[in-house]
Formats: C-alpha cells, sequence, structure tokens
C-alpha cells in the first residue's frame, strides 16, 4: 500500500460511520451456572422482544460456554448499554459487558478511491 492511499485511508477511518454495535457478554466471576440459568426464561424472552423489535440483529453463544455475543442494532455503544441494563441479566449484575462500535469494512474504500 502506497503512504497516499494510506493515509487517505487513515483520514476516512476518523469519520467512520458506526452501523451496529457489538455485545460481548461474560458471566462474571463467581457466578455460577445456577444463577444464569434461573434467569434465563426472562432473560430469552427479553432477547427476543428486542429481535423482534429490530434491535438485535445478530445473536450468537460463545464457543466457550460463558457468554453470548448480540450485533444491536444502534448508532453508538451508549444506545446498545442503555438496552442493555433493561436484560434480566444485567439488572441483577451477573454478566459482565464489552461494547465495540462497528462500521463498514475501512480498507473497502481503498477501491473506490479516485488515485
Amino acid at each position: 500500500m502506497t503512504a497516499p492511499s494510506f493515509a487517505q485511508a487513515q483520514a476516512q477511518a476518523a469519520s467512520t460511520v458506526t452501523t451496529g454495535v457489538m455485545v460481548i457478554l461474560t458471566a462474571k466471576a463467581g457466578v455460577t451456572r445456577d444463577q444464569v440459568m434461573a434467569v434465563m426464561p426472562d432473560e430469552i424472552r427479553a432477547t427476543v422482544q428486542l429481535y423482534l423489535n429490530g434491535k438485535i440483529r445478530e445473536w450468537y453463544s460463545r464457543s466457550d460456554g460463558r457468554g453470548v455475543v448480540f450485533l444491536f442494532d444502534a448508532k453508538d455503544p451508549s444506545e446498545a448499554h442503555a438496552i442493555m441494563e433493561g436484560l434480566p441479566l444485567s439488572k441483577l449484575d451477573l454478566m459482565d459487558h464489552e461494547y465495540i462500535a462497528v462500521g463498514p469494512l475501512l480498507p473497502l474504500r481503498l477501491l473506490v478511491a479516485k488515485p
């Protein structure tokens, strides 16, 4: 990659559009499976409702069995955080959350950039 193209990509990165927020949920240290499972019926109903309302785009189980990953249709992490705070597992403070804003793949801009 040439220096001008890289610089151009960096400049465009500063104006990245957030199209969603990935939320990674992990059970807090010391929280037992029984504690989580006791809340799961309410948690599942609430997350299904968020999906039906268009707030959750995708959802996955973590392969390590320690939580889930949601892709929210949110404009920034604070919006996703506000949604998460309403869920039963969050209300009981049983999970840690990591919020990551995501958007279009920036290197693709180089394909359409004018030389």
